[in-house]
């Protein structure tokens, strides 16, 4: 691959997020805040909204598209390049066949780990969602964790 195209991509990779970021502040930036409590070790920006005084329909709105978005393409991204490497493995010998299951099977378990992780932690932030209380979801996050 040549200089300038790995330049452009390391270039684009940084620009969607800031680019992310940048919405994501001016969003919250119109509203003052109301609280100055985050029930969280870390700080997502779901959170800070909550906090805002005024509505954080817009803020709530971009930062769910986003994030579907993002988890989407990057599923669509994993499927096409898991579809082009056993396409190539089955047209060889099984030892290649294999090989390539021995190869992708760990990272299709963390991708789906990871996949697992990140909906049950959407799920956990957002419990008006499912119609239920904060405690009904903590005490099924809870035991999701145990398990």
């Amino acid at each position: 691959m040549q200089m300038s195209k790995v330049s452009r991509l390391v270039v684009f990779s940084w620009f969607i997020p800031l680019l992310n970021i940048i919405v994501m502040i001016s969003l919250n930036l119109s509203s003052g805040l109301c609280g100055n409590v985050i029930d969280r070790v870390f700080c997502v920006n779901y959170n800070v909204t909550k906090l805002l005084c005024s509505g954080a329909t817009a803020s709530n709105v971009y930062g769910l598209v986003y994030t579907f978005s993002v988890l989407l393409s990057l599923a669509a991204l994993i499927l096409y390049t898991y579809l082009k490497i056993l396409k190539v493995c089955f047209s060889g010998s099984k030892q290649t066949r294999q090989k390539a299951v021995s190869t992708c099977l760990p990272h299709l378990a963390s991708v789906l780990n990871f996949s697992f992780g990140s909906f049950f932690e959407i799920l956990q932030s957002r419990p008006n969602w499912l119609g239920g209380s904060r405690s009904i979801t903590q005490t099924s996050t809870n035991n999701i964790k145990m398990k």
